[in-house]
């Protein structure tokens, strides 16, 4: 058998030597991603990968998902190749030019100029200066805009309580056993996300959803998706039509909304048309244009219940009674010559 020669103590130094070096090269590297990580001096290479917005994570809540819930969430929004695009950009650019800080044409697209704009605001406010639009700067910027004061908020008369939303002056109206007690300027649905058109209920309140949430939500019972009222961190956004299709108060509004305002208080929408009917209605069916059939026979003196977009018991036998009285087969189905006759075809 061979003997083994023992390691030349020279080899043994060579290789201490260089796992020596090799660890310090490792650390030489995490000391310099760190400190990129801590720049935050403006580079031409800061242009990052846009994420889609589902990887964002989003906070859960009974109602469903919070994204659901009328595009209020915020995403993170920052310099991307191709650019980040949307109504948040454009929020976010009238928001900065309303401080001063953007003077820039409202193109909806996070370029460089943008970044800028929003590096030199967080330095102004202490934060860090990555260009990167996340809940820190959102809730900065609404910090920096005047919120009006409710008064005469001490005494509140007992009796019921509803509330009417007219979408086109954007204004909520508070009324207590059918006397107007308080109205507030709200914000709504854009024309390519309006606001529902009906007659709903406040089915679910909850605090604090935070973000683009507020700190006050009150969710409407609208069958086809996520609404509600709730806060706001864009109060600019106010009086304007800005919104996924909910209505937006500022938070100090909407907190006192919350405070008076009980589950179940009936809330009517105004203020547009609905949609027309163009598909066959039966009970199952619901929807906007479902709202529209409703309105029709309530307008006609039949009573189909609440207009609020569900084709259930009530409205069958409110269309049977206008198919009885034009002769038709009482089937209570949504047929073309019952549009016909309530004029919404």
């Amino acid at each position: 058998m061979a003997k083994l020669e023992p390691r030349s103590p020279g080899r043994r130094v060579f290789a201490i030597a260089f796992f020596g070096l090799l660890m310090l090269f490792m650390l030489c590297g995490r000391w310099v991603e760190l400190a990129a990580a801590t720049d935050t001096t403006e580079s031409p290479l800061d242009i990052y990968q846009a994420r889609r917005y589902t990887e964002i994570d989003e906070p859960m809540d009974r109602t469903g998902r919070l994204g659901d819930a009328g595009c209020e969430s915020d995403r993170l929004l920052y310099l991307a190749d191709p650019p980040m695009a949307g109504e948040d950009v454009r929020e976010l650019q009238y928001g900065l030019q309303r401080l001063g800080l953007y003077g820039d044409p409202i193109s909806g697209k996070f370029d460089r100029l943008l970044m800028q704009a929003v590096r030199s605001f967080q330095r102004q406010h202490s934060l860090k200066a990555d260009g990167v639009v996340g809940e820190c700067t959102w809730q900065a910027l609404s910090d920096d805009f005047p919120i009006p004061v409710i008064e005469g908020v001490e005494s509140i008369p007992e009796g019921e309580r509803e509330i009417t939303i007219d979408v086109a002056r954007r204004q909520l109206t508070v009324y207590i056993d059918g006397k107007e007690f308080r109205r507030f300027a709200v914000a709504v649905g854009l024309s390519k996300t309006p606001s529902p058109i009906g007659e709903f209920r406040i089915v679910h309140k909850s605090m604090n959803w935070g973000g683009g949430f507020g700190t006050r939500w009150l969710g409407l019972n609208v069958p086809w998706g996520i609404y509600g009222i709730h806060g706001t961190n864009k109060p600019w956004s106010i009086g304007t039509m800005a919104s996924g299709g909910c209505i937006r108060m500022f938070n100090s509004h909407v907190e006192y909304l919350y405070r008076i305002i009980p589950e179940g208080t009936l809330v009517r929408m105004v203020g547009r048309d609905s949609d027309p009917v163009t598909r066959h209605l039966k009970p199952g069916s619901y929807g906007q244009d479902v709202i529209t059939l409703q309105l029709a026979l309530k307008e006609r003196g039949c009573d189909c219940g609440l207009a609020d977009g569900r084709y259930g018991e009530q409205t069958q036998e409110a269309v049977k009674e206008v198919q009885k009285d034009y002769g038709m087969l009482p089937d209570g189905l949504g047929w073309p010559d019952v549009y016909l006759v309530l004029g919404v075809k």
